[in-house]
């Protein structure tokens, strides 16, 4: 009788196990096979993004040498990939050294299209605050006061990592519309916050100097001073560019790119020109 009870609880147990493997099972495999697949796929995604980004800084490189060799047309074409469907990071990048080509031929309202696309697409805040900021410099000379106020206005604040560059343009933008004391207050205020480059304060001062003088009209070659080239990838932090390993290294106003994101409420470093 007792071996008879046993077989039964047996058989009952091995039912039951089969019934929870017919049920659980498969979901169970299908789990994990997901699981396999979706790292695969993550992994399969991350190697096609880092070698896109590889191929990507190859070509900005390429297209930046023949910008310093002299050859603006040829890198401008060697640019055009990259503007119109590379890697965020660089296809920002990428579009701002259009700009600073057509900012160097005078065609300052294309400069200033590409630069405001390149905002459009930069993956962080620092490159969109850049590509902005280049496009306020770029039409300094044409657009009237009320376009430019909207246009710098955005970059300054305590946590704006071109305060101090965005505080500046404006300064010369009231200059232009001849709103000189303004002016003149905001670039002394300038020349006297904490952070400023001594580059900076240079320009400040002798802006002040030339609007005391009657100069004022004179004082657009100073202040245009800060505006520079696209920084070269390789100084670029690699959170900026989408995951690239550019090369550490900076410098300060005078000298080369920065090899670093500018502190938050300082003046970012003017980058190195190409040319």
């Amino acid at each position: 009788m007792v071996d008879f009870v046993e077989e039964v609880e047996e058989r009952l147990r091995a039912e039951r196990y089969a019934n929870f493997a017919n049920r659980w099972l498969p979901l169970i495999v299908a789990a994990i096979v997901a699981i396999v697949i979706g790292w695969l796929g993550v992994w399969g995604w991350r190697t096609w993004q880092d070698r896109n980004i590889g191929k990507a800084s190859i070509t900005y490189d390429s297209a930046m040498n023949e910008l310093a060799s002299g050859d603006s047309t040829g890198a401008f074409t060697a640019l055009a990939p990259l503007a119109k469907d590379g890697p965020a990071g660089y296809r920002a990048l990428a579009l701002m050294g259009q700009a600073d080509i057509r900012s160097m031929a005078d065609k300052e309202s294309e400069a200033a299209g590409l630069y405001d696309q390149a905002a459009k697409v930069a993956p962080s805040p620092i490159l969109r605050d850049l590509a902005r900021l280049r496009a306020a410099q770029a039409i300094m000379d044409t657009a009237p006061y009320a376009q430019l106020q909207a246009r710098l206005q955005p970059l300054i604040g305590e946590r704006k990592p071109f305060d101090l560059l965005a505080r500046e343009a404006l300064a010369m933008a009231k200059i232009k519309a001849g709103k000189l004391q303004e002016a003149r207050g905001d670039l002394n205020a300038l020349s006297l916050t904490l952070g400023v480059s001594p580059a900076m304060r240079q320009r400040t001062q002798a802006a002040i100097q030339l609007i005391d003088s009657g100069q004022a009209a004179a004082v657009g070659a100073i202040v245009h001073q800060a505006a520079t080239m696209t920084p070269s990838a390789a100084n670029i932090p690699p959170e900026l560019l989408g995951g690239a390993a550019p090369k550490a290294g900076g410098a300060d106003e005078s000298g080369g790119a920065p090899g670093e994101a500018p502190p938050p409420s300082g003046e970012a470093p003017a980058p190195a020109p190409q040319s």
